[in-house]
């Protein structure tokens, strides 16, 4: 199977998976913040296991368009393409930063421009969706400054925290990617 390949700016490296990252992620584990974000009700926030932590890093090597975010030489995250399709140039895309000391920098949205600029004139996809919970403002905010326009909301389709919640379906069309 093929590997993703390394792609860099000047905060951000994004590299295929590594035996060595289930290590990074047992030590970041679950925290309920960030879980929250995902659609994870906090009381269904359990500690990360070595096993979980393994298994996180095999699904991501099996996929060809998944890399670990690194900034500063740490590992923080991970960002990938998911339901490549060819035939009709299009795929989704899904980030997660570990991390909480990595949120608000702007290295999400950096990770984010590396995949959008390799998907677009590597793989030359047409189209990138993405679905976001609605109050995750960090996110949407991330992926607007990236070019990502809002299509649709689907009503309750998470059930987080004892209150159902709203996903929003936001997409990029090659042509209106504008890398910086």
């Amino acid at each position: 199977m093929a590997t993703a390949p390394v792609l860099e700016r000047e905060r951000v490296k994004l590299r295929p998976p590594t035996e060595g990252d289930a290590e990074v992620r047992l030590y970041f584990g679950q925290n309920a913040d960030i879980a929250e974000m995902y659609g994870v009700s906090r009381n269904d926030v359990h500690p990360m296991t070595r096993e979980n932590a393994l298994l996180w890093v095999q699904t991501l090597s099996e996929n060809p368009h998944a890399w670990i975010i690194e900034s500063g030489g740490a590992s923080i995250g991970e960002i990938r393409l998911e339901r490549v399709n060819f035939h009709d140039r299009r795929a989704f895309m899904a980030i997660g930063i570990f991390d909480p000391a990595s949120l608000g920098l702007g290295i999400g949205t950096e990770a984010i421009r590396l995949v959008l600029e390799h998907a677009f004139r590597t793989l030359e996809l047409h189209r990138i969706s993405i679905r976001v919970l609605a109050y995750n403002g960090r996110a949407i905010r991330a992926y607007r400054k990236c070019g990502f326009r809002e299509e649709g909301r689907e009503r309750e389709t998470a059930f987080v925290n004892g209150q159902w919640r709203d996903d929003i379906m936001m997409g990029l069309l090659d042509y209106e990617f504008r890398p910086r």
